[in-house]
């Protein structure tokens, strides 16, 4: 009872935000609302099945120049774009895992298959006139409901906050079918998995494409919010490291872990580049941003959810008194959060 009525005030508290606060705040929430989306993307193939991915990109790019190619060159509307975006993203993701999973490439290597993905989309991208070449496209601003396009930000508030809610709501179905148990099994161990009967390389590829989808539903988002896109700011890879930082954070296979690390991250990161830009020390938040990176290493290896998880848990259940056993494993020692 506890439980529901906590997470029901805080998402009141959410719809009616906007209505609360000034406009910069709102846009630091959308951007809030955002990367916890992309992150939630990316945990379902990198924490729940292990195989980590640095060329997210590919699929955010993906995602941004199908749905504004197709709205301009042919007047869709970026709703329907968006999912055709997706689809052919997941198609990529596809065939980027076929080429990854099937001669069994793992860690490092895998890693570095993503990456070539991404430069490389980024590379065609900037050859292409039809979609901009290096100068990007440039989105005209004709605000209606079909356009995707709004006066104001509280729209794009809703639209992220509703991208948020249903990664969210996703993720915890894939958590408790068979298919979530099968990605679990695939990270904790690929080996001990298949012998028990685990078809690695079907659920690896489902992963995949999933989360190639989703992500190219965060890229259309992104390109209807800021009315452009450029090869570098969607293919290249700072919006991919990115979209990995949160979940990172706020911990990898876990529910709300990107969603915590974007709420911690992102306002830190716009406040800290605001503040600084002023203060004419351009720069000097990224290494802020790179300080606290190595402190979340350091001292917070399985994320921030692990070591708030256990006593919010005590809270909302009711129970105040946390017994020894339970204050010592409530870094879960060294399991991962699933």
């Amino acid at each position: 009872m506890r439980r529901c009525l906590f997470f029901s005030a805080i998402f009141l508290i959410l719809l009616t935000l906007p209505f609360l606060v000034s406009h910069y705040v709102v846009g630091i929430f959308i951007l809030i609302f955002y990367y916890a989306y992309l992150g939630q993307c990316w945990n379902v193939l990198t924490g729940y099945t292990g195989y980590i991915s640095l060329g997210h990109g590919i699929f955010l790019g993906i995602g941004a120049y199908t749905t504004a190619y197709l709205f301009l060159s042919f007047g869709i509307t970026p709703w329907l774009g968006m999912l055709i975006g997706g689809l052919i993203a997941a198609a990529v993701g596809l065939f980027m895992g076929f080429l990854g999973f099937r001669f069994g490439l793992r860690g490092i290597y895998f890693v570095l298959l993503t990456i070539a993905f991404a430069e490389l989309g980024r590379i065609i991208t900037l050859h292409i006139k039809a979609l901009g070449s290096f100068t990007g496209l440039f989105i005209p601003f004709k605000p209606s409901f079909l356009n995707f396009q709004f006066r104001g930000n509280i729209p794009y508030y809703y639209i992220a906050f509703a991208l948020m809610i249903f990664s969210l709501a996703l993720v915890r179905i894939i958590e408790r079918s068979r298919l979530g148990r099968y990605f679990i099994a695939i990270r904790e161990d690929e080996d001990a998995a298949e012998a028990l009967g685990v078809h690695s390389f079907r659920y690896k590829m489902i992963s995949l494409a999933i989360s190639g989808f989703l992500t190219a539903l965060g890229g259309a988002f992104y390109t209807n919010y800021i009315y452009y896109i450029h090869p570098n700011t969607v293919f290249g890879i700072i919006p991919s490291i990115e979209i990995i930082l949160r979940p990172i954070v706020g911990g990898m296979g876990t529910l709300f872990g990107p969603v915590v690390g974007s709420f911690v991250l992102t306002p830190l990161a716009e406040f800290s580049r605001t503040y600084f830009a002023k203060g004419g020390y351009e720069g000097l938040h990224l290494i802020i941003y790179g300080f606290l990176m190595i402190l979340v290493v350091l001292f917070l290896p399985q994320g921030i959810i692990s070591y708030i998880e256990k006593p919010l848990k005590s809270l909302l259940n009711g129970d105040h008194r946390v017994r020894r056993s339970e204050a010592e494993d409530a870094s879960f020692g060294d399991k991962r959060p699933s």
